[in-house]
């Protein structure tokens, strides 16, 4: 287990390597590979366990009855997933969580942070602190989204994920962690209708693009789909 790794996490964050060993074993950690397309969890299943992402990316996708797919999240190493099922015993998934790439997994039965005989070399309090913290940044990250998809046409869609991008990346030059199917789901628009409005975009001198990567130019025009 590499635990410098591991104390970057947001998770495991202030800890040491020797308090986030301990932590570890107690939570009864264990890794897990996923190809590319593996599916982590089911929508409709029942988990005691969070992920913790060790290398990879994995998407949060939610499908309806006709098979239309909606990506709710993207997950990113060191990040994890079903933190509030892995909380709530008994609660049913409402998305399936899928690797994006081969992705590398370590699943935690992070009920157990909350017993009573936690080991306190472990600092079990900080650890509940941090989820707290992410738990906080995902309802933040959920509502990013739904102003993300609230925007009537396509192209202020575009310009408000893009925008956050570029603030969160600290650049103009940004990468985004979608393909164009995946950004359509995000985004829930149809994947031709974005493409073409892209390239309407790129023609007009807004943006610049190259498969996932992004240069944002000058000022937006009035947006239209």
């Amino acid at each position: 287990m590499d635990y410098k790794f591991i104390v970057r996490t947001p998770l495991f964050a202030g800890l040491s390597e020797y308090e986030a060993e301990i932590m570890l074993k107690y939570l009864g950690a264990s890794e897990r590979e996923y190809s590319r397309e593996g599916v982590i969890y089911y929508v409709g299943q029942k988990i005691r366990r969070l992920g913790l992402l060790l290398s990879g990316g994995v998407n949060v996708v939610r499908t309806d009855v006709w098979g239309n797919q909606n990506i709710i999240g993207h997950i990113m190493p060191g990040e994890v997933f079903a933190e509030t099922y892995a909380c709530i015993p008994g609660e049913a998934m409402q998305a399936d969580v899928v690797a994006a790439v081969r992705s590398a997994v370590l699943f935690l039965d992070i009920e157990r942070v909350m017993a009573k005989d936690v080991p306190a070399e472990a600092r079990p309090e900080h650890v509940i602190r941090n989820l707290l913290t992410i738990l906080a940044s995902k309802n933040l990250y959920l509502t990013q989204k739904m102003n993300h998809i609230t925007p009537k046409t396509i192209r202020e869609r575009i310009l408000s994920y893009l925008s956050q991008e570029a603030v969160r990346q600290g650049r103009r030059n940004i990468t985004i962690p979608f393909n164009r199917q995946q950004l359509a789901d995000y985004l829930s628009v149809d994947r031709s209708a974005l493409s073409g409005e892209l390239s309407k975009m790129q023609k007009e001198g807004l943006l610049l693009f190259k498969k996932n990567q992004f240069e944002l130019l000058g000022d937006a025009a009035s947006p239209h789909s």
